[in-house]
């Protein structure tokens, strides 16, 4: 009986060396299908990058999808790469860079609706994330919904006040809303940030200043 039990506790143990082996050689040929990612991107060779990954392809990987997300972006699969960011944010909810990654081949096919829903979420996370506040207040912005657009380009601004982007687009947006007032101070903030800016000459030169 003892005998017996020994064998077991000696199969077992056999076994769980087996599998901590497998997976760090896993582990060694997902670093070497990175790299080699890595190395075909920097040459613009996306697809082959992809080729790589997906050698090691793991649908529970956080990293992976991530991965494919962004070079399929850049091969110009988008379809796939949203499907990849997908999965990404799908295991990582609270991730802020797989939903940005996200926007990218959403916007790449015109789906803005996406984008903002995406954006939205990031903004639950991050209530102060300028970058993502900045970026939905552009798309308001080409949709000519200047009082969306106003608010948020306005939160940017309060929270980066020198800003030079945030001021700019602000000060467009309240001159697309006639206050003129407002808009020709906006673009002189901007212009003590970067002296030659043309977009807050071009406005200054609108309002006749």
């Amino acid at each position: 009986m003892e005998i017996l039990k020994a064998k077991k506790t000696l199969l077992i143990l056999a076994l769980a060396l087996v599998v901590s082996g497998l997976k760090a050689q896993t582990f060694t040929e997902q670093v070497k299908a990175f790299q080699q990612s890595y190395i075909l991107a920097a040459s613009g060779n996306y697809a082959e990058g992809i080729n790589s990954l997906k050698t090691v392809y793991m649908e529970n990987s956080y990293e992976i999808n991530l991965r494919l997300g962004y070079l399929s972006y850049m091969a110009g699969r988008f379809t796939e790469a949203i499907a990849y960011y997908s999965k990404a944010i799908d295991l990582m909810p609270y991730s802020i860079e797989a939903r940005l990654g996200y926007a990218y081949p959403a916007s790449a096919i015109g789906n803005y609706s996406k984008v903002l829903e995406q954006y939205e979420k990031i903004l639950e996370i991050s209530p102060n994330n300028s970058i993502v506040m900045h970026r939905i207040g552009l798309i308001y912005y080409g949709r000519e919904d200047y009082m969306k657009a106003e608010k948020y380009f306005e939160k940017v601004v309060n929270l980066y006040p020198f800003d030079y982007e945030g001021l700019t687009m602000l000060a467009w947006t309240k001159l697309k809303l006639n206050k003129t007032r407002e808009a020709k101070s906006l673009f002189q903030k901007a212009l003590l940030n970067t002296p030659s800016g043309s977009t807050a000459v071009e406005g200054l030169e609108l309002l006749g200043n």
